[in-house]
């Protein structure tokens, strides 16, 4: 019953432009998208839908996605814009965007449950893309799936009544 009055409360926000976040890669509570009017740049917090990738629906089987509005049945991530098009990431032990170290972006060998983690190779930001990520250090960002599409953006996220731990 609580799983279905969290669940259809969240349908409604997202309807009329807020989310409830329930995972920790940011504070817990409702948040408010806002449209993004410009090209998306480093350090936007944004509210990004994932592609349908086999890298997302083996996340999704994993449990690192929610179920929610986006292409796929998945809940729209939370994340910070950390390198956008054209830009080079490096990842190692941790990341490193043009030569410079973000804080951190170590990189998890497991999960939560002891299942190997397998990193993002690195690389230069294709066009139309964004590498995302999240200080919070179980978050699955791109350090794991990669650059997404810009094209996902819902807007920019903005804390309305949150929460962290």
């Amino acid at each position: 019953m609580a799983a279905s009055i969290v669940g259809g409360s969240a349908a409604v926000a997202a309807i009329g432009g807020y989310l409830i976040n329930l995972t920790p890669s940011e504070p817990l509570g409702l948040w408010r998208i806002v449209a993004l009017d410009r090209s998306p740049a480093t350090g936007d917090l944004v509210f990004i839908c994932p592609p349908k990738t086999t890298a997302m629906r083996e996340a999704r089987e994993r449990g690192y996605l929610h179920s929610g509005t986006c292409p796929g049945g998945v809940a729209p991530l939370i994340k910070t814009v950390i390198a956008i098009a054209g830009q080079s990431v490096e990842i190692g032990a941790h990341v490193t965007v043009d030569g410079r170290d973000i804080p951190f972006s170590r990189l998890a060998q497991r999960d939560g449950k002891g299942r190997p983690m397998k990193p993002f190779p690195g690389g230069v930001v294709p066009a139309g893309s964004l590498f995302l990520h999240s200080p919070f250090a179980g978050s699955y960002d791109s350090r794991y799936f990669g650059p997404l599409p810009a094209s996902g953006i819902l807007g920019l996220a903005q804390k309305v009544l949150t929460y962290a731990p």
